[in-house]
């Protein structure tokens, strides 16, 4: 029976309970539906930015929260307000959460006021209200099946656990329900942004800070221990850096070491090293969502100042340099790779394709061709894939795009490509050049890791040999680069001699003078200074060594500006990626590709929030505009949604350039003005001035 055969689906339904489930994970979110999207409704009450939304397990109540201090409940399907919650809070309300098997009627908010509330809709009252962070609480998380539990993060960078049961340890100046105390590993400066709770493990905790890091808890392994909270509401002055530092972090009652494996680390391959790069541009890395995919073995996050990036929570990938041993070569590369029992073929390990699995698709080794039959060999040369028409077709279009200099379509091409034909390498290479061509924030790692994908499936393909020394010296990692330029000369003499490589050669030598000379001059200062950089544990510092790398990224938004965007999985199986965006659109990205498929103007000003409907084909939306936005498929008629950002591909370019933009341009945006300046695709007249305008009310 096909999974896309509706009627027969639906008439089997009625005698097989069991399809149920099957029926509604394969029909919930379809391309057909995606492609159908328009603006339903428009949800007016609130007086403010609309911060945060959270529909109930039946998706029958949508909850909004809102710079206006109130939660509204809406029947969104009958577009009708049904309970407006004045909460008690006096700052904007950043997260609300229904708590699980409470019939809908106990929810719990965290507002900028420092507090958390618990309200039963049902009275209309608040029941408890909690004050034991020291800075603003920006996320709520719940547990399934878990009606009397939830959790907090706040930028005081402390994880609270609350049980109503017992909600004496959550009060008073000295709480006893710290779970996780973030200052006492990342030093004062740290903030807690977001978190979540796995649906399918509820052990599992994922944390967001502002820096690349994302956190894997396993709280099992931890315990809640106390902390002292001053009673003033200002923050403390630091004798030693002058700057405002949170009172909890000046007195912590105990160390809060943890087991050693009790947390995992994750970031992209080439954030840690890039940190400083980012602070001299003014611009943060920060975690401004996370969120468990439906079956809870991934981990999508929306990184502040740069990418979407999708984690598999049960497989850590070590992030890519050059690891390559020495004892390679040339004569190796002429005998056909067989892959060896410890799961490496030639030193390259096939067991982490970068988010392509070729055991699950049927490829035991590279050369077991009987499971695909795309391959023939080329006598005394490389091999020649002959691939099916489609994927023939899409990498021709490639090709052109390329050749055109139409950088961002190449690459949706070879996306496509490759989703159909993963084990190709000359795919991976050939995008990894669209990748060094296009260079978006991350592009030079992501065509680091395409050099390898194409390597391991090829090692004889010396243009990946000689793109991956020039991804590493374009990432500054000159050591790795000199040594990998090294191995493709001895690998490929005949290329070792051509000017692209002796230019690179010339370019790697300066560049790792220059670098020593630089870290000559900055040692002095950087001891006069120590006393003032964060210092962060022993313990830290080990954990972000082991951190594990992405296995998908998704490209085209811009955040930048507000640290509450979100981004979410659209579809029972996580079929889609959705993210909101600075310039007033959201996009949708197809998973299996992370090509953009649609872009939709959802904001006069930014997109913060975005939640799925948890059954239908329906998305809510909100943020600086005091409206609640409905999605969900309109009629087939042929008439075109006004909200259409009809070239994607330009909406996702602009989007890099701002994200990029000047710091003071940036500062004016936040403030609420509008730049008019050449990142903007709208010019006509084609001056270089920037006027400066007030954005309307």
């Amino acid at each position: 029976m096909s999974n896309l055969n509706l009627t027969r689906l639906v008439a089997a339904r009625e005698i097989q309970a069991s399809l149920c489930k099957r029926l509604e994970r394969t029909h919930h979110v379809t391309p057909e539906l995606i492609s159908r999207i328009g603006l339903e409704y428009e949800l007016e009450g609130h007086h403010g930015c609309v911060n945060c939304l959270q529909w109930n397990d039946n998706g029958n109540l949508l909850a909004s929260g809102s710079d206006d201090c109130q939660i509204i409940l809406w029947d969104a399907f009958r577009h009708k307000k049904k309970i407006a919650l004045k909460t008690g809070h006096t700052g904007n309300i950043f997260s609300v959460k229904f708590l699980p098997n409470s019939n809908d009627l106990t929810i719990v908010s965290g507002a900028a006021d420092r507090q958390i509330h618990v309200h039963d809709l049902k009275t209309g009252e608040t029941t408890h209200v909690f004050s034991c962070h020291a800075g603003r609480v920006k996320r709520i998380a719940v547990a399934p099946n878990l009606p009397f539990m939830f959790w907090s993060a706040s930028e005081d960078g402390i994880i609270m656990q609350h049980d109503l049961r017992c909600p004496e340890l959550s009060a008073g100046s000295n709480p006893k329900n710290v779970l996780i105390n973030l200052t006492a590993h990342m030093g004062i400066h740290a903030e807690a942004k977001c978190l979540a709770i796995n649906p399918m493990r509820p052990e599992m905790m994922a944390v967001g800070a502002n820096d690349p890091y994302v956190r894997l808890y396993d709280t099992r392994m931890l315990t809640c221990k106390n902390t002292s909270i001053s009673s003033s509401s200002s923050p403390v002055r630091s004798m030693d850096t002058g700057d405002d530092v949170t009172p909890s972090s000046l007195s912590k009652s105990e160390k809060y070491a943890m087991p050693h494996h009790s947390v995992k680390y994750l970031v992209a391959g080439h954030l840690p090293a890039k940190q400083n790069d980012f602070r001299k541009k003014y611009r943060t890395l920060a975690s401004t969502y996370l969120t468990f995919s439906p079956s809870g073995n991934e981990l999508l996050v929306n990184l502040g100042g740069e990418q979407i990036y999708l984690f598999d929570v049960n497989k850590f990938k070590q992030p890519k340099k050059f690891d390559m041993p020495a004892s390679h070569h040339r004569n190796n590369l002429k005998k056909d790779p067989i892959s060896s029992s410890n799961g490496y073929t030639n030193g390259y390990n096939l067991s982490h394709t970068n988010g392509v699995n070729l055991h699950s698709l049927g490829i035991s080794s590279m050369n077991d061709t009987s499971s695909t039959g795309h391959f023939a060999k080329r006598e005394g040369s490389e091999e020649k894939e002959i691939l099916p028409v489609i994927v023939e077709t899409l990498k021709d279009k490639a090709n052109s795009m390329f050749e055109q200099q139409n950088y961002p379509l190449a690459v949706t091409y070879y996306n496509k490509a490759i989703s159909l034909a993963p084990h190709v390498a000359t795919l991976y290479g050939n995008r990894s050049a669209a990748y060094m061509k296009r260079k978006w924030d991350g592009d030079t790692y992501a065509a680091l890791r395409d050099c390898y994908m194409t390597i391991g499936l090829n090692p004889k393909h010396f243009k990946a040999h000689f793109r991956m020394a020039k991804c590493l010296f374009e990432l500054l990692w000159t050591q790795e680069a000199e040594e990998c330029l090294t191995h493709f000369k001895l690998w490929f003499p005949e290329h070792g001699l051509s000017k692209a490589c002796k230019a690179l050669d010339k370019d790697i030598k300066a560049a790792i003078y220059s670098k020593t000379e630089k870290e000559k001059e900055t040692e002095s200062d950087d001891n006069n200074s120590s006393d003032k950089k964060p210092q962060i544990s022993d313990q830290e510092k080990m954990w972000q060594s082991e951190a594990g790398d992405y296995d998908y990224r998704f490209c085209g938004h811009c955040n930048t500006t507000t640290d509450i965007k979100e981004a979410n999985f659209f579809g029972s199986n996580g079929q889609y990626i959705v993210a909101g965006s600075d310039d007033g659109s959201f996009f949708i990205w197809e998973r299996k590709t992370t090509n953009i498929v649609r872009v939709l103007r959802g904001d006069d000003s930014i997109v913060n929030c975005l939640q799925p409907h948890p059954s239908y084909c329906c998305l809510a939306t909100s943020g600086i505009d005091p409206v609640v936005r409905l999605w969900s498929p309109r009629p087939d008629d042929g008439s075109k949604e006004e909200r259409e950002v009809d070239n994607c591909d330009d909406a996702a370019s602009a989007n890099q350039t701002r994200m990029n933009a000047d710091p003071v341009e940036v500062m004016l945006m936040n403030m609420g003005y509008r730049i008019t300046s050449s990142m903007d695709r709208d010019d006509d007249d084609g001056s270089g001035e920037s006027p400066v305008t007030c954005r309307t009310s």
